[in-house]
């Protein structure tokens, strides 16, 4: 699978964030389906990467296929797999499918839905931190099972940033009750 995952990430980063949707996500006993996405480029205002390397983005100059967990206006980790030239995809909510009991104990609530509607929410669900950043996803505890078909998919403006709000790399399963907002109708 090392070798899958290598040159699953060895692309472009919308590619990836499209491609990611459907996969299976999981940390210990807690899982989740990927749901929605946002890809993030190095020429993209944006993006982690656009001003150079620094000790917090490290991962993101580190090839494809590792993990970088960064902390959201100081109280969220966030998680994002990266991609061939220091891009990201930030992963910006799954459906819970196990663990669900631990997750609603982790985030202290009990609606499926509202459970990893969110980065910050999902990692927390998941208790994703920062010791997880920079490693290869195959050497982490983080598993990660691509899926088998893609799914009927929604594309949108991405939320949550002031720069470069205008680029339409934030992609959803089109009718999913497990994103963190819904897309614009027209999407």
């Amino acid at each position: 699978m090392a070798d899958d995952l290598t040159s699953f990430f060895s692309r472009d980063v919308d590619a990836i964030a499209r491609n990611l949707l459907g996969a299976t996500l999981s940390h210990g006993e807690t899982a989740g389906i990927i749901v929605e996405t946002e890809a993030y480029h190095p020429t993209d205002a944006a993006s982690h990467s656009f001003r150079g390397e620094t000790a917090s983005n490290r991962a993101m100059f580190m090839g494809p296929g590792r993990i970088y967990v960064y902390r959201s206006y100081g109280m969220h980790w966030c998680v994002n797999f990266t991609a061939t030239g220091n891009a990201a995809v930030l992963i910006r909510a799954l459906e819970p499918i196990a663990g669900l009991e631990l997750m609603a104990a982790r985030r202290g609530l009990a609606d499926p839905r509202r459970l990893c509607s969110g980065p910050g929410k999902l990692t927390a669900a998941l208790a994703i931190d920062k010791s997880l950043d920079t490693l290869p996803i195959e050497q982490s505890a983080l598993r990660l099972r691509l899926a088998n078909a893609e799914p009927d998919i929604v594309i949108g403006p991405r939320i949550g940033i002031s720069k470069a709000i205008d680029i339409p790399w934030r992609f959803g399963i089109r009718g999913s009750r497990f994103v963190s907002r819904s897309f614009p109708k027209t999407a």
